[in-house]
């Protein structure tokens, strides 16, 4: 919140800044947050998309370093943090996501997920992979006996336990708004 506009400030984390049409999932994402009362925070690597350095060949580690510290200090003044947790090339979210909501919680900043799949990520990984319930009980994969968390739990129970999950963005930051006014 700053003086000049009191509503709270939320980081938007998720891999959207890869999508070819991000410019319009952050201006949905943005009025969104104006309906809820929030001010919305894109990932500055969604305004990196358009510099003329990104597309520079070789690719840039000094651009990836720019870009992550600044995500780093948008977190730092963010008031809360909505992640968008649907499964990102593979089974699991965005690992850049993942660690964002880390950051955030470390901080002691409220994170509210969104977009995951109905079910358990264990039926998830039950539909994609062949496993099998070995002789203790434990769900494993059966080509090489690797356990598969079954805790009954949408995600990783170290982001099922801290953070509230909701369908949509819009749920998401209607809760975040909730949480914030406590």
């Amino acid at each position: 919140m700053t003086p000049a506009d009191p509503r709270p400030l939320i980081y938007l984390a998720g891999p959207d800044v890869f999508f070819p049409d991000r410019a319009a999932i952050f201006q949905r994402l943005a009025a969104a947050c104006d309906r809820h009362g929030l001010r919305p925070l894109p990932p500055w690597d969604d305004e990196a998309k358009d510099d003329a350095s990104r597309r520079a060949e070789p690719p840039d580690p000094a651009l990836a370093r720019q870009i992550y510290d600044d995500n780093i200090r948008r977190i730092r003044s963010a008031d809360g943090v909505i992640a968008n947790l649907k499964p990102f090339r593979g089974h699991e979210p965005d690992s850049g996501t993942v660690f964002e909501v880390g950051f955030a919680l470390a901080l002691g900043k409220p994170v509210v997920g969104y977009g995951v799949p109905p079910g358990s990520v264990a039926d998830r990984v039950r539909a994609a992979i062949d496993c099998v319930t070995n002789e203790e009980g434990q769900l494993v994969e059966r080509a090489n006996g690797v356990a598969v968390e079954d805790f009954g739990l949408a995600l990783n129970l170290m982001l099922a336990c801290p953070v509230p999950l909701e369908a949509t963005a819009d749920e998401a930051l209607r809760r975040m708004a909730q949480l914030l006014r406590r």
